[in-house]
């Protein structure tokens, strides 16, 4: 009788399950946002990287406030095809130069602004993209008018924390990492391999 209503209630669930698959029916790229203080959100963007590279699609990525050191992720996707292009100053507290993080952040953005114009790209990263916006290195404006004229089919994907409202506005999926608990904070060094 217990696997009677469980077969009842799954069923049920099917059921509405299906008639969501069913009720999409629009096919477009998508805008991506992994926001917030917790850690994960560049991760979670190169765990998508890596899925549409195993599904044969092409990817960009755009890296601000990221240095020289070196980058698991890169190391793995670039030999696969993945263009990088990394903004290469380090966080903004090693520069100390408002004008050398402008002029870097402006140069990488050049590079972003011609992989959301590339139909041969499916998806893009932009990774650290907010602090960008936040710390007034880029135009808001110029981020939006490229996001809203990129081909039809591309995904992209910002991460960074304190995301612009307009940004959240107009993506298609936001999610939101929380920080419960990190090892940083217990005083363990940030660890190649897990970090970065």
């Amino acid at each position: 009788m217990a696997q009677d209503r469980h077969q009842q209630r799954q069923q049920r669930l099917k059921e509405q399950v299906d008639a969501r698959i069913a009720a999409a029916s629009e096919k477009r790229g998508i805008l991506l946002v992994f926001t917030g203080n917790g850690k994960g959100k560049t991760t979670a963007a190169f765990g998508t990287a890596c899925r549409a590279v195993g599904h044969g699609r092409q990817v960009g990525v755009i890296q601000f406030i990221k240095g020289e050191w070196p980058n698991g992720e890169r190391n793995l996707l670039e030999p696969q095809g993945v263009e990088f292009q990394v903004m290469a100053t380090g966080f903004t507290w090693e520069t100390q130069s408002r004008q050398t993080d402008t002029d870097a952040c402006l140069a990488v953005w050049q590079h972003a602004t011609r992989m959301l114009a590339d139909p041969a790209l499916d998806l893009v990263i932009l990774d650290e993209l907010t602090y960008m916006l936040s710390f007034d290195y880029l135009p808001l404006a110029d981020v939006i008018a490229a996001l809203k004229s990129r081909p039809d089919h591309q995904s992209v994907i910002i991460t960074g924390r304190g995301c612009h409202r307009d940004l959240l506005e107009l993506a298609d999926t936001v999610t939101e990492m929380r920080p419960v608990k990190h090892a940083f904070d217990a005083g363990i060094q940030a660890q190649e391999g897990i970090d970065w």
